[in-house]
């Protein structure tokens, strides 16, 4: 039996991780990480009956073990508690499906502790992929990407990993606001780019999708799983999602996996890799979808997406920034004290600003993110 952890198991990516175990009944969940929605995880403890959780507050670790008093499982909180639960024995892979930089350390943890890692939390390769991926290489272990995105190119080169890649081609929705123009995004409100066309996700992604900031983060860490150039990566705007992702050869093939826009089948795929296993759900039908159309992105519109090109050329710790600044740009924006042209602005400003590290380490990519929300919160406190 297949044994797991999950960092991140009451969000988006890990609630449908647990619809995949519940639905193939022969993997055992032996930890459990969450925010702080102590409710939704005592229903994960009672069902899948873990040994372990955490949580990142202590009072919420408190409420937690009165609530599961009648249950033998270790409660855990802050940093220390996801890396215990990151590096703790009995389990073979962790879904790392943390938002943000705070999945940083526990895949570091979990890497070093010997543990496959089925990858969700983006931010972990864009702001330290030069340092994640030798490591992963050194304690032999596998990075399974579980973004549809990735998960789609990584499909598409199995089995073709002798040959040489010309061209990755990155295929985006292109969210709420595809075909629209600059001028036309100044009004636009909470509730507009929190409607996604196609996927169901968090909030924050979900904006970041609006933006195509999403893209731009699926790009950098599509440079460091494939171990590609980033010319040779082409975001593709593909409105239906029913392309992933593919990849062109020297020879001018193209291979690319097709799918309904389901979270669930790249979660399985990573989980049961290299084998496929029956997924519940409505199959692809090409005669009912009939058209299927691309379209080049607008970098002038879109301009978070131009910014994460800018960022990995620059390199160093200039990807750090660049997540940063967006997460605290969003956060703002959702808590309706940025205008949303304002997100690609504060970005800019970030990179132009907080200063340069060229090869930083561990803690300079945490010491990176920290300076960059200095800076955000002094330039833009006095329009709050």
């Amino acid at each position: 039996m297949k044994k797991i952890a999950i960092l991140g198991s009451t969000g988006s990516i890990g609630t449908q991780t647990l619809e995949v175990v519940r639905e193939q009944k022969d993997i055992e969940v032996v930890a459990l990480a969450c925010g702080s929605n102590v409710s939704l995880l005592e229903k994960q403890i009672r069902e899948f009956h873990p040994r372990a959780v955490a949580l990142w507050k202590e009072e919420d670790a408190r409420e937690l073990k009165q609530r599961i008093s009648d249950l033998q499982v270790e409660v855990y909180h802050g940093m220390e508690g996801l890396i215990t639960i990151s590096t703790m024995e009995g389990y073979d892979t962790l879904v790392t499906a943390i938002v943000g930089m705070l999945g940083l350390r526990p895949t570091v943890a979990a890497i070093q502790s010997g543990k496959h890692i089925a990858l969700a939390n983006k931010e972990t390769l864009v702001t330290a992929g030069h340092i994640i991926m030798p490591l992963a290489k050194a304690h032999q272990v596998s990075i399974l990407p579980v973004d549809s995105e990735h998960s789609a190119i990584f499909q598409s080169i199995h089995g073709e990993r002798q040959n040489k890649i010309s061209k990755i081609l990155l295929t985006a929705s292109g969210g709420p606001f595809r075909g629209k123009k600059r001028s036309e995004l100044s009004n636009i409100q909470v509730e507009d780019a929190l409607k996604h066309p196609n996927w169901a996700m968090g909030r924050k992604i979900t904006i970041d999708s609006s933006t195509m900031v999403n893209k731009g983060l699926e790009v950098m860490e599509a440079k460091w799983l494939f171990e590609v150039e980033l010319p040779q990566i082409q975001v593709v705007v593909h409105p239906q999602s029913v392309i992933h992702s593919g990849v062109e050869f020297v020879d001018g093939a193209v291979i690319a996996q097709l799918g309904t826009p389901d979270m669930r089948l790249p979660i399985q795929y990573a989980l049961y890799y290299p084998d496929r296993k029956p997924l519940s759900g409505k199959p692809l039908d090409l005669f009912e979808i009939a058209n299927l159309t691309f379209e080049k992105p607008d970098l002038d519109t879109f301009k978070g997406l131009a910014l994460a090109y800018t960022a990995m050329e620059k390199g160093g710790n200039i990807p750090t920034i660049y997540n940063a600044a967006n997460e605290a740009a969003v956060a703002r924006f959702l808590n309706r004290e940025i205008a949303y042209l304002e997100i690609p602005e504060i970005i800019e400003a970030a990179m132009s600003e907080v200063a340069f590290v060229a090869n930083p380490s561990l803690d300079e990519v945490l010491q990176t993110e920290q300076a960059t929300y200095d800076f955000i919160d002094r330039r833009w406190e006095r329009h709050l």
